[in-house]
């Protein structure tokens, strides 16, 4: 439903799509989190939330987000495993290889979803790339199953959750990040940014 021509309206807001980049959580929550370009927050003031973080996830204050090395890879959920979200992962991925040591995984949202995309040959494009092709379900969005992380493994993960045992170790440590850009880390090996792998990553899956 559009608005009428003429309506007025007490705010507008204009969101500069173009400019917008990748987002990273950091932390142990969804709202910690830094762009792909930045850094590390540093504690302000009492507030212990950030510096009980940082020591959880084994970062330093002011270091760069990029190049954090990854031990897993997970794409899907009912969060961020649509159709649309698997046909621009699998874009990505197509004519690449997932990197050495890293264990990457695809997940449907839902049977209908993992149906049509099997149709379209995407489970086929992510084994060529390495990647695990699995039933729809919950997997590691919660560490459901065997799908869980060891000890304090490193995932980048799709999924909407990201806190501290969350994916079934109490130390493993989830960095949350669009499909797109789980993508990226698990052919590169570490938290990157899509864009460098001359992709042109529509602003809504970022």
């Amino acid at each position: 439903m559009a608005s009428d021509a003429d309506a007025v309206y007490d705010d507008e807001v204009e969101i500069r799509a173009d400019e917008l980049t990748p987002v990273v959580t950091w932390g142990v929550n969804p709202g910690q989190s830094v762009g792909i370009n930045g850094n590390v927050p540093a504690p302000a003031g009492p507030d212990q939330q950030i510096s009980d973080a940082l020591a959880y996830m084994h970062l330093a204050a002011g270091q760069p987000i990029a190049g954090m090395k990854i031990d897993v890879a997970f794409i899907g959920s009912c969060t961020n495993g649509r159709l649309s979200d698997l046909r621009e992962a699998a874009r990505i991925v197509s004519g690449r290889h997932a990197a050495k040591g890293v264990k990457a995984l695809v997940v449907p949202g839902s049977v209908a979803v993992q149906r049509a995309a099997e149709r379209e040959g995407l489970d086929e494009t992510f084994r060529k790339a390495g990647f695990e092709w699995r039933d729809a379900g919950c997997s590691m969005c919660l560490g459901m199953n065997p799908d869980k992380l060891e000890g304090d493994q490193v995932c980048a993960a799709s999924s909407n959750r990201n806190f501290k045992g969350r994916q079934g170790s109490p130390t493993g440590r989830t960095l949350l990040m669009s499909p797109a850009m789980v993508a990226a880390a698990a052919i590169t090996g570490v938290v990157t940014d899509v864009r460098e792998l001359g992709e042109e990553v529509p602003a809504g899956v970022r």
